[in-house]
């Protein structure tokens, strides 16, 4: 099965937008095309290294899309409006699954996953610490992890301003306090030393 952000899974996406959007002219019917080609894996791949969840970043991606397409027309900074779009329909998404989850007594399922094979130590520890990195983001609040993976994805601080709705002399001090938030939560739950040890070990 392929990669819900890749080129092949896109291709049904657009042609069937018009079935769930109101007739548009063909003046923005190109130029939603072009913002399509141009952002969908972008704001997809952000989306799953958000939300940890490949099949939620592919509905939010796909649903945020459609949104713009019935808007009729782009907006002034189409990648920050589509970020923004996509990003509170992951986080609401997100609060409904832990809602249920909660309400039935499961585990999330990063508790539950482990190494389907082994591996060597460098690919090991890789997979571990991009699993720390996931526990320490989703122990953030929402705007400080969005901050992050879009300051990650290339985003100016106009664009950050713009995509969480935030002033935009406000954004570097935010994403300062951001990053030292992300480091404090790496640390309390990293067990491995900078020399790449766990902790106790010798």
């Amino acid at each position: 099965m392929g990669d819900p952000g890749s080129c092949a899974a896109q291709v049904d996406v657009v042609p069937h937008l018009a079935a769930r959007a109101r007739v548009t002219s063909r003046g923005f019917e190109a130029e939603f095309r072009a913002v399509f080609d141009a952002r969908y894996e972008e704001l997809y791949r952000l989306i799953d290294r958000y939300a940890g969840d490949a099949a939620l970043a592919a509905d939010a991606t796909q649903e945020a899309f459609v949104r713009l397409y019935q808007r009729g027309a782009l907006p002034d900074d189409v990648r920050a409006w589509l970020a923004s779009v996509a990003l509170n329909l992951a986080r609401d998404e997100r609060r409904r699954v832990a809602r249920r989850l909660r309400l039935i007594g499961r585990r999330g399922p990063d508790e539950t996953m482990g190494d389907a094979a082994p591996a060597p130590d460098e690919r090991v520890l890789a997979h571990e610490r991009g699993a720390l990195v996931r526990r320490a983001l989703d122990t953030l609040p929402a705007r400080d992890r969005a901050l992050l993976l879009l300051r990650q994805e290339g985003f100016s601080y106009r664009e950050l301003a713009n995509a969480l709705g935030i002033a935009e002399p406000s954004v570097g001090t935010l994403l300062a306090r951001a990053k030292s938030a992300f480091r404090a939560a790496f640390e309390r739950s990293n067990p491995i030393t900078p020399d790449g040890r766990r902790d106790g070990a010798t």
